[in-house]
């Protein structure tokens, strides 16, 4: 099999030594059609016979076979002649499984406030991770910062081969450049994903990060898995500091060509002033900063708990401890929440709406107040609404999918680059 050519920048370095750029490859949100990539979905649930998976597939017993000797030889695969069924005759009867020790792809969701950097197996289980604080003193100390703490934090895995790196973030992503505005972080052409490939020598992938969540609907495990879920359209609803919206159309997240749309601005009927000069606007409403200023305002909670900063964490504890204001807040912005999900659904009209992030999933008792104002400000039937089966660990799975997904596209090809780029 020829590999082909790629083109590749290097530099040196003081020592002479020739460094090469890692590449920035678009992300792939979206169920392959490539017959190895759907050899490799079928195998990520656990061992899978070469009959199960053509049945899973759709292929052609021989396609199956052809694939699953290719991804055998790429390390993708592994056999589990342990698992052969008693009396079974033939390489074809060894069930197979994807290789879940020997690689992992690394993780990145780089929020407002905190980022949040994870490994993951090639099935996208979340091996570990750790969170530091989004630098706020520019955006090229803050990227190199985060480069060199991923870095860092990659090299305790040393028994496993890094193979792609993938970041998640708000504001507007160029795919093809990994180059990002982030008007929350006060960032311009930021440089994310050419100084993340150079730190971390590996290929990297960017993504919108509501997209990215959108995406870690259709091709990562679900807790909470639903029938038809890759079909028909779904409309991702995501709110924690920011708010966002994506949209995914039979098994492919909708990535507009001009970038993600904002729902930020959206009314709410509050008297909440924006830095848009307008007032009520939906994410200085309903964000978890905004909410947690209001609640140190109204005297809710204190703004030190201690020797340290109250959080919102501190006004969801007040709640659980019986707070009667506490809970007026909460409830108060939930039922935002279910009205504006509402407004958005009915423009859209999507086949099911999944709710994400931590200003729907950090207060538990607050989702009723989210279906109840849902409810009534719907104008259509009855739909499928849901919290996302990842809870609160939706960014690092917005961040897992983006690592993930050109393995999952193109798995032969994506390893070929990865062997270029060693």
């Amino acid at each position: 099999m020829s590999i082909p050519t790629l083109e590749r920048s290097v530099s040196r370095v003081a020592t002479g030594r020739v460094r090469v750029q890692r590449p920035v490859v678009a992300p792939e949100l979206r169920i392959s059609d490539n017959p190895a990539a759907a050899v490799l979905r079928a195998a990520t649930g656990g061992p899978i016979s070469r009959d199960n998976a053509a049945r899973t597939t759709g292929l052609s017993i021989a396609t199956v076979n052809r694939q699953v000797s290719a991804l055998l030889n790429a390390g993708l695969l592994r056999e589990r002649p342990d698992l052969t069924t008693s009396g079974a005759v033939g390489r074809p009867r060894v069930p197979f499984e994807v290789d879940h020790d020997t690689y992992l792809t690394l993780g990145i969701h780089i929020g407002a406030a905190a980022t949040k950097i994870v490994v993951a197996d090639l099935r996208g289980r979340i091996l570990g991770g750790l969170a530091i604080a989004t630098p706020q003193t520019g955006q090229e100390f803050a990227t190199t910062t985060v480069a060199r703490s991923a870095k860092a934090f990659l090299q305790r895995w040393h028994r496993r081969k890094p193979l792609w790196a993938g970041v998640a973030i708000g504001g507007r992503v160029d795919p093809l450049t990994g180059v990002v505005d982030h008007p929350k972080l006060e960032w311009k052409g930021a440089q994310v994903g050419a100084v993340l490939g150079e730190v971390l020598e590996l290929p990297v992938s960017v993504a919108p990060h509501v997209e990215a969540m959108a995406g870690s609907e259709l091709l990562l495990p679900n807790p909470e898995p639903r029938e038809g879920q890759q079909r028909g359209s779904s409309l991702f609803f995501y709110v924690r500091e920011t708010a966002g919206i994506a949209v995914t159309l039979d098994g492919r997240v909708h990535t507009p060509s001009n970038g993600p749309g904002s729902i930020a601005h959206l009314p709410t009927g509050s008297d909440v002033e924006c830095t848009c000069g307008r007032r009520g606007c939906l994410e200085v409403t309903v964000g978890d900063r905004a909410l947690h200023a209001r609640a140190v305002g109204r005297g809710i909670i204190p703004a030190y708990n201690g020797t340290a900063g109250s959080t919102i964490a501190d006004l969801y504890r007040a709640a659980a401890a019986g707070s009667v204001p506490a809970r007026e807040l909460l409830a108060e912005r939930a039922a935002m929440l279910g009205s504006t999900v509402a407004l958005v659904r009915d423009m859209l009209n999507p086949d099911r709406v999944i709710l994400g992030g931590q200003a729907f999933t950090g207060y538990r008792p607050g989702i009723a107040h989210v279906a109840e104002a849902f409810r009534q400000s719907s104008t259509l039937p009855p739909t499928d609404i849901r919290i996302s089966g990842f809870g609160g660990k939706v960014q690092e799975f917005a961040a897992v999918v983006t690592s993930l997904s050109a393995l999952y596209a193109d798995p032969l090809s994506a390893m070929r680059r990865t062997a270029f780029a060693d």
